[in-house]
């Protein structure tokens, strides 16, 4: 569905001098790669967690995919269209969703915006009424179409903004931090809105975040970008497995024991009572537990994966 091919982006930046003149006249300009020879491929219906840190190349690529931009040198193919041509049928069939941007009408209830985007994507009344209906009821938010966008709060917003972008049932989704600013209760709402909607409606989604949760969650495939070029594309249990070598031992003492003495058994996270977190190299998991077996008295043992964040950190 989704074919990307040696993907560039170029970007020229006037440097300015002292001399106006030269600045006027002979200008001088720096060339910063945004992205350096970029290629995937996206089968349909696949959920795929798109990752990196600030200026890796996340959004540049979004908008080259939607046809926002146009590339430096490379191809793009979605589902035989060429984004940058802008064709009706093609930008009928995709949905741009930034968190950070909104196109709801401040003073206006989202359902004028709503039906705003209904006679712009030429969608029939009745498909509109059971869309509005369906993404209502999974975001559960039916009370909230025909309040003023002013009134609602940012977690409700985004539903509306969710609700606003998908009316006309797009195929491929471009989600860009969808969970930027909002407070835990809205970012969960939000991930079990985007994950019971794949399932339920089979859409092709890419997905970035600075809440590796979100990704962690919602993708089984993660492609990592960094300074424009792509580091990892697979599965994460293969990115766990390649640049995760360590494990966190959770116990559950039964009775307080001196910090020290729990020191002495390996790298000590955090300690308070009954708690004690040990970070431990993988390939001395075996041997630590033995050794905490033997020497510490606890009610309950617990094995954890190193969070994804370090992970990825250690990929940087």
């Amino acid at each position: 569905m989704i074919s990307v091919n040696n993907l560039s982006k170029v970007y020229k930046v006037h440097q300015r001098r002292s001399n106006l003149l030269a600045d006027i006249f002979f200008r001088k300009y720096k060339e910063i790669v945004a992205l350096d020879k970029v290629s995937f491929s996206i089968g349909e219906n696949e959920l795929v967690g798109f990752i990196g840190p600030n200026g890796a190349g996340k959004t540049t690529t979004l908008k080259i995919l939607s046809g926002v931009l146009y590339p430096s040198s490379g191809n793009v193919n979605i589902w035989g269209f060429y984004p940058f041509d802008k064709k009706p049928d093609f930008l009928k069939q995709i949905a741009f969703i930034m968190g950070q941007r909104n196109q709801l009408v401040w003073d206006l209830p989202a359902i004028d915006t709503f039906k705003l985007n209904q006679a712009v994507y030429e969608v029939p009344e009745n498909e509109f009424k059971k869309t509005v209906g369906e993404l209502s009821e999974l975001l559960d938010c039916r009370d909230l179409v025909y309040k003023p966008v002013k009134t609602l709060s940012m977690g409700e917003r985004m539903k509306m903004e969710l609700i606003a972008a998908l009316i006309h049932q797009p195929k491929i989704i471009f989600l860009d931090e969808p969970t930027i600013g909002l407070d835990i209760f809205s970012q969960e709402a939000v991930r079990n809105f985007i994950k019971r909607y794949q399932q339920e409606f089979k859409k092709t989604i890419i997905l970035t975040s600075h809440y590796l949760e979100d990704v962690k969650r919602l993708a089984k495939r993660l492609i990592v970008i960094d300074k424009g070029k792509i580091l990892h594309d697979g599965n994460l249990k293969d990115i766990l497995a390649k640049f995760s070598n360590e494990k966190f031992v959770s116990i559950i003492l039964e009775k307080e024991i001196d910090e020290t003495e729990l020191s002495d058994i390996g790298q000590l996270v955090s300690y308070k009572f009954p708690k004690a977190v040990f970070k431990v190299k993988k390939n001395q998991l075996a041997e630590k537990i033995s050794v905490i077996s033997k020497k510490i008295p606890f009610a309950d043992l617990n094995i954890e994966e190193e969070r994804i964040e370090e992970v990825v950190k250690k990929m940087f």
